[in-house]
């Protein structure tokens, strides 16, 4: 086996642009080296920042679930590369794998809780096994990783969590809803862990990328529901035949997202919302502005549910 990798199976919202003056700010900050933790490493945004951390001349731990062999080839057996192998869904493989890192590197800076998979369907379609599957990896899968280092990031007190999310995670838009929902539910955990976490010196951010020509889009990368249901047809019907079509016709380009996320580590006052794509930072505006005007039209309403006056105790004699 290569020194390069190891099986841990075996072993039991504001939108916010990073302003050249604040990395200005920071280049004794970006000289520092630094250990990264990427989840789901083997393709798409993964392997682009892993490869984009080593070209920096960091040091970084790859997860995957399968053949750890062939990532570690990939990258060229680099020897700031240490790939593991393990399932996000599975917290003693997650906790064996951190513990492998750590024992490799002795630290970790920077995790990028990436792996995650997309489900093309009606809310009403997808059984109980589907959406709880989707919510496992995609939430429960972060929460695991995200206990297993959190330890090692109190105790050096720094460190950075980038929790990948998506535009999905901004607006909601048929046949991608249970998607949706569980990278509002990234974005709902950082903010509130970015809250905890900020006095122990480490930061958060969830980036949300919007469509790159990564595999997302591909068959391989998507699930679709066992049960369609016709009535459905004009709302998610598109979605389901246009996903592959779109597959390789993404405007972003996943080299320029890995540059955005080194950039982003290297920043000393990162923020906590970072959409990226011009589609991702128009979908948080459209549903802003449709949210304040829904607030503005119903403020008499909900505004109207607070106690009547009432009589302080003191005055009744």
């Amino acid at each position: 086996m290569s020194s390069n990798y190891v099986n841990s199976q075996n072993m039991k919202l504001e939108v916010v642009v990073l302003p050249v003056a604040d990395v200005d700010r920071t280049k004794d900050f970006n000289k520092m080296q630094k250990v990264w933790f990427i989840t789901g490493a083997s393709r798409g945004f993964g392997l682009e920042i892993a490869k984009a951390a080593l070209a920096a001349g960091d040091r970084v731990v790859a997860t995957v679930r399968s053949q750890p062999a062939q990532l570690a080839t990939t990258l060229h057996n680099h020897p700031e590369l240490y790939v593991v192998q393990m399932d996000v869904t599975q917290e003693d493989q997650v906790q064996e794998a951190v513990k492998q890192g750590i024992a490799r590197f002795g630290q970790v800076d920077v995790l990028v809780n990436n792996a995650g998979f997309g489900m093309v369907t009606a809310i009403e379609e997808a059984t109980d096994a589907e959406v709880r599957k989707q919510y496992d990896t995609n939430v429960f899968g972060l929460l695991n990783v995200t206990r297993a280092v959190l330890p090692y990031l109190r105790q050096q007190k720094s460190g950075h969590v980038i929790n990948i999310s998506s535009l999905f995670g901004y607006d909601a838009v048929p046949g991608w809803g249970l998607y949706g929902s569980t990278k509002f539910a990234v974005e709902g955990i950082s903010k509130g862990l970015a809250i905890e976490l900020a006095p122990l010196g480490i930061h958060v951010t969830a980036v949300a990328p919007g469509l790159f020509s990564t595999d997302f889009l591909s068959t391989e990368s998507y699930v679709v529901p066992k049960t369609i249901i016709d009535d459905y047809q004009a709302t998610v019907g598109p979605m389901r035949s246009g996903a592959e079509a779109l597959h390789g016709n993404q405007p972003g380009d996943p080299k320029k997202f890995a540059a955005v996320i080194l950039q982003l580590a290297n920043t000393e006052h990162p923020p906590l919302h970072l959409p990226v794509g011009k589609d991702t930072v128009a979908m948080y505006q459209s549903n802003a502005a449709k949210m304040a005007r829904e607030i503005e039209a119903w403020l008499p309403v909900a505004t109207s549910t607070d106690h009547d006056q009432r009589i302080a105790a003191s005055t009744i004699a």
